[in-house]
């Protein structure tokens, strides 16, 4: 079901009218009691309620695995919560302590006009008809600063319609917490050789591809990297390279988000160590110092140093969320990051027709940033559905070259993502070569059983 969850977010704009009616189809196929409670169905609530914390005790190990089930748990919760009926929203809020004041008829009459005027999307008659509550500035901290609430005496007045906003952000702060929380039980999980195949079975068979082994490793050619960046590169990676090329130098942020996508892309270890060297001693990095201050690094990616952790490369959801670039950095997506105006221009040098500008900026200005660069994709590539949901910076550069290519790559690209999609997708977490080869047979066998017993009828 989260799967679902991320494809769709990928691929539609979240809470629009095709995004609900496309989910609740797609999660009617899944048998998914999303209406356990509305039905009061218990034993549907029980499962949901057994499949979830199953899923925390899985998706809790690593930074990357929680920040990809607080995002999937957000999108679904919030989709649940809008299906409720008025008086099960009220009695869910009661029932999670955030009961919040009702104004009163006689109050709301009062301040009619102030609430129309500062209450988007409603008219004077809806106001009169809308439940208002009253809500402490702390916990409406979004919608205050969206201006989507009147404020008076240190409260929100906020409308029943706009309460989802205040539990959406009490969810996420509580399921983060508790996360957390779990991830501090891991090595007492850790020891039991019942469970943990079984737990990191799961968190690898729904983040998909980790990009962290190639098929391509050493076929791409140091020539190959400037045509390829300008035909097949994301614009995240497009931009980085550029930089490079006009700096001789980039700053930390930068070197692990460039550095690690080129090796996903076949980059061997000393092609990189090559690579990065020429361009630095370019600017005023001479050899003796490349090789004293950052070849070490480079090799510590590959995971022939340190503590011999094979990074993986950033995903988009990693490059978006976390780690900001700063006054001179260019790492981090284009599309959250950088200034509208200047976004423009940089696509208008890249020959983007003004109408997809439009389109794309349209995307962002609505913080659907993957969206954006779905949108840049199909411009560049002159296609107009790309026809999958675009999570990962090196899903782009594979998925442009098997179009430029004519698809000649696409049976090799699925048998060889089977394979990736058991490594771990995460710096932290434990290495998938670890465990035997009879336990992941077991744990195959163990993730059908239990997904039989939550599909039964």
């Amino acid at each position: 079901v989260l799967k679902v969850v991320e494809n769709l977010g990928v691929s539609h704009v979240r809470n629009s009218d095709s995004y609900k009616n496309k989910l609740e189809a797609e999660i009617r196929k899944l048998k998914f009691p999303y209406r356990a409670l509305a039905e009061d169905d218990y034993e549907a609530r029980r499962k949901d309620h057994i499949s979830h914390f199953i899923l925390r005790l899985a998706y809790c190990q690593s930074e990357d695995l929680r920040r990809w089930f607080l995002q999937q748990e957000m999108d679904l919760f919030r989709y649940r919560f809008n299906q409720l009926s008025d008086s099960l929203r009220q009695k869910f809020l009661e029932h999670v302590n955030l009961s919040f004041e009702a104004v009163s008829e006689d109050l709301k009459n009062e301040l009619a006009n102030e609430l129309f005027a500062s209450t988007p999307g409603l008219s004077l008659p809806k106001v009169k008809e809308q439940m208002f509550y009253k809500v402490g500035l702390a916990d409406a901290v979004d919608l205050f600063r969206t201006r989507r609430v009147f404020i008076k005496d240190g409260f929100a007045y906020v409308p029943f319609k706009e309460i989802d906003v205040i539990v959406l952000n009490n969810y996420r702060t509580k399921l983060s917490k508790a996360l957390a929380l779990t991830a501090r039980s891991l090595p007492t999980i850790q020891s039991d050789e019942r469970l943990q195949p079984l737990l990191n079975h799961l968190s690898h068979s729904y983040v998909g591809p980790d990009y962290s082994v190639q098929k391509n490793t050493g076929k791409i050619s140091l020539e190959q990297i400037d045509a390829l960046s300008v035909k097949s590169f994301p614009l995240c990676m497009r931009q980085l390279h550029r930089a490079l090329r006009d700096s001789h130098h980039l700053r930390h942020g930068g070197r692990m988000q460039y550095g690690l996508f080129l090796k996903g892309i076949g980059l061997t270890l000393e092609q990189a160590l090559e690579f990065w060297k020429k361009e630095f001693i370019r600017g005023k990095v001479d050899a003796d110092k490349f090789d004293k201050g950052y070849a070490y690094s480079i090799r510590h990616n590959y995971g022939k140093e340190g503590k011999r952790t094979d990074y993986t490369p950033y995903s988009c959801m990693k490059i978006i969320m976390s780690n900001p670039p700063s006054q001179g950095d260019y790492h981090g997506c284009p599309f959250r990051h950088s200034d509208p105006e200047l976004l423009k221009q940089k696509l208008q040098s890249y020959k983007i027709p003004p109408s997809g500008i439009t389109q794309i900026l349209e995307l962002v200005k609505g913080m659907h940033f993957q969206l954006a660069c779905q949108k840049y994709f199909e411009l560049t590539h002159d296609v107009d559905d790309i026809g999958f949901s675009l999570n990962h910076p090196n899903q782009y550069f594979t998925e442009s070259q098997r179009l430029l290519s004519g698809g000649r790559e696409l049976k090799k690209e699925l048998s060889h993502s089977g394979n990736s999609q058991q490594k771990n997708n995460s710096q932290e977490s434990m290495n998938s070569n670890s465990t035997p080869t009879t336990s992941n047979t077991t744990a195959d066998t163990e993730l059908e059983e239990l997904e039989a017993y939550f599909i039964e009828d």
